[in-house]
């Protein structure tokens, strides 16, 4: 007899089809069964050791997390409640550039300075991988949820050339070229950049297309965070479309937003662009919060110049009266790269998160309140608190525009991802809240999107885009990764003023066939495992 039979369920089986009442049955940590009408047609009802009645409830696949910042959260906490209450089953990490392989000695000790803002320092985790190999086979110990990795460009450059804003040498690219053909090879899905974070945003154009060249070999995607989301927006993203081209590698443009006030009504042009490149065959998708605030490090709004080096240099200029003052001049009257060229407006800037608690007075507080507070200037509050917190705070950037949210969320090549950073006092609430505000705002309140068509993104578009073959779908044989959801009150419960309040209306998470959520409550299985790159596409 079958472990479990999901009885009466509406079924939103992610392809955007019509739902449909079913009984769905699950053994083996697979779906074994799916009889539709089952009651009203009077036929024999399937039976299992047990029975869930889903009357109400809405079975979809699980959701996919195509933008996740939880490279170390999901090996410190085994609860990982901020995913899996939000019926995440699966999250794609490694992302913007920077992560933890593959790196040696040194690079790891610089990485970790580096996104401590993103995941903490790391203190309480062993690390005792180097390769991407290594790294998943930590994932494959046991975790909440699923996890596939992106090979980081940056770490890659930082292990192969260092921190210095120069070209690569042959025999540096060359290296390169070999770790991420490693990383392809161990199982990675493909590969992320930060282009506006260093070491990352040194490289040229025509040595992100080698790699990516690398990356197409092995059936892999490229996943940039792009050169500017604000001046310069449009531009970097037909850099990347005509880039990837070159390579002839897919490309997903990761959190594809058009911030700040130059870009405000103008998801139009953007989405223009991507239909225009689809049409031409290009191979196109991307993924949003459902928020307009974005969220970062403080430090990377730093201009480039001031972070060559790594970290400890950062600190250097920052000590230097001098060289502070030219950063200040970059960042406020001329618009720094880390700033997306736009001049840094303090008012937008509120920390949502320091490394030592002792600065939580700065918690929550934008840095022109805090300056204000003190009778200083904003860039002094921000320069002594990147000194003190070692280049630590996270902030938010409250620089989105709502009608771009929701223009760009509609596009048909759309999934959903949360970018969301889990460390600090106050996170941004998309870390806890993206998937069932996408459901509960976005679909049920404003009717952006249909139910059915609001479930496809966020469940088959990525997992095509991560070639799943057995993910992403209500269907047959295929894996038993399932959330199951009241569509009348299903709600992000996160907010800004209080961001780690947990959903309403997911009570039941299934990965692998197992309960991660039971009647709203977390369970302590732990059946995520890897999801590698294979020949034939993506797997466990």
């Amino acid at each position: 007899m079958e472990e479990l039979v999901i009885r009466d369920a509406d079924v939103v089986d992610g392809s955007g089809a019509d739902s449909y009442r079913a009984d769905v049955v699950v053994d083996g940590g697979r779906i074994v069964s799916i009889v539709k009408e089952a009651a009203a047609a009077g036929c024999q009802r399937p039976e299992a050791r047990r029975e869930l009645d889903a009357e109400g409830l809405v079975l979809s696949p699980g959701f996919i997390d195509m933008h996740a910042h939880s490279d170390l959260a999901l090996l410190r906490d085994p609860d990982h409640s901020a995913k899996a209450a939000q019926g995440v089953t699966l999250e794609v990490i490694g992302q913007d550039g920077l992560s933890y392989a593959p790196v040696d000695d040194r690079t790891l000790g610089e990485v970790r300075r580096a996104i401590a803002g993103w995941n903490g320092a790391g203190d309480d985790v062993d690390f005792d991988w180097r390769t991407v190999g290594e790294y998943l086979d930590r994932l494959d110990g046991g975790i909440a949820v699923n996890a596939a990795y992106l090979i980081p460009q940056g770490t890659v450059r930082a292990l192969a050339v260092g921190w210095d804003d120069r070209e690569a040498t042959e025999a540096e690219l060359e290296h390169m070229r070999r770790l991420v053909a490693e990383g392809m090879e161990q199982g990675a899905v493909g590969m992320s950049s930060g282009l506006t974070y260093t070491p990352g945003m040194y490289a040229k154009d025509a040595e992100l297309t080698e790699l990516c060249r690398v990356v197409a070999s092995y059936g892999g995607y490229y996943c940039p965070h792009h050169r500017s989301y604000g001046a310069g927006a449009l531009q970097a993203y037909e850099e990347m479309v005509e880039l990837t081209r070159e390579a002839d590698c897919p490309l997903h443009l990761a959190h594809a937003t058009m911030n700040f006030g130059v870009n405000k009504g103008k998801a139009p042009e953007l989405l223009t662009l991507l239909d225009d490149a689809l049409a031409g065959g290009a191979d196109i998708t991307l993924d949003t919060y459902p928020y307009t605030p974005g969220c970062t490090t403080l430090v990377a709004m730093l201009p480039s110049w001031a972070s060559e080096g790594g970290p400890e240099q950062i600190m250097k200029r920052l000590s230097d009266d001098d060289t502070a003052e030219r950063i200040r001049h970059h960042i406020e009257e001329i618009g720094s790269d880390g700033c997306h060229g736009v001049p840094m407006e303090w008012d937008t800037i509120e920390i949502s998160g320091t490394g030592d608690p002792a600065l939580g007075e700065y918690v929550g507080r934008t840095v022109m309140e805090s300056a204000r507070l003190r009778g200083e200037t904003p860039w002094t509050t921000a320069r002594r608190l990147l000194l003190t917190d070692r280049l630590a705070p996270t902030i938010l950037q409250h620089v989105g525009h709502e009608e771009n949210v929701r223009a760009i969320m509609r596009h048909r090549v759309h999934t959903g991802g949360s970018d969301g950073i889990l460390q600090g006092a106050k996170p941004h609430p998309r870390a806890y809240g993206t998937f069932p505000h996408y459901l509960g705002h976005y679909v049920r309140e404003l009717g952006v999107l249909s139910l059915q068509e609001c479930v496809a993104h966020l469940t088959s578009r990525a997992a095509a885009r991560l070639r799943l073959p057995d993910r992403g779908l209500v269907r047959e044989g295929y894996r038993a990764d399932l959330v199951l959801f009241d569509p009348a009150t299903v709600a992000a419960g996160s907010t800004f003023e209080d961001p780690r309040v947990l959903p309403t209306g997911i009570p039941y998470v299934l990965v692998d066939g197992q309960f991660v959520m039971e009647d709203g409550r977390r369970t302590d299985v732990l059946a995520g495992r890897s999801v590698r790159r294979t020949p034939h596409g993506a797997a466990r």
